[in-house]
């Protein structure tokens, strides 16, 4: 059974900083693309970061490049997300999840997922 695990959420002033991992089982994933999405409230899942995880060729949207930094531990088969400079307005639900194809910034693309962690960041 495929498992992703995230742990590493939690409540953060302004200006700190949190780790997020997510820990995977279940199958290999040196063939896929993993990736980190999250969700506001009553907004839509937004794309935040993915790594190839072959060869750790990262991709970021625009709003984290600099404050987020995604990597991955083969031999730990768990995936990160470095968050530093946190804002109120990167309050989410945090994501990861695996793709095999597609466009690395669709969620839809994406074929397993996590439960989700929670991010608060207070102003």
């Amino acid at each position: 059974q495929v498992q992703l695990v995230e742990s590493g959420g939690g409540l953060v002033q302004a200006g700190g900083s949190l780790r997020l991992s997510c820990a995977t089982s279940g199958r290999t994933f040196s063939n896929y693309r993993m990736g980190w999405f999250r969700q506001a409230p009553g907004k839509e899942r937004e794309f935040v970061a993915a790594i190839t995880w072959s060869d750790g060729t990262t991709f970021y949207a625009d709003s984290m490049k600099g404050r987020f930094t995604i990597s991955r531990d083969n031999a730990k088969n768990t995936l990160y997300l470095q968050m530093n400079s946190l804002k109120p307005e990167d309050t989410a639900v945090y994501f990861c999840a695996a793709q095999y194809s597609g466009s690395y910034y669709r969620s839809q693309s994406y074929r397993y997922w996590g439960q989700g962690t929670q991010v608060t960041v207070s102003s």
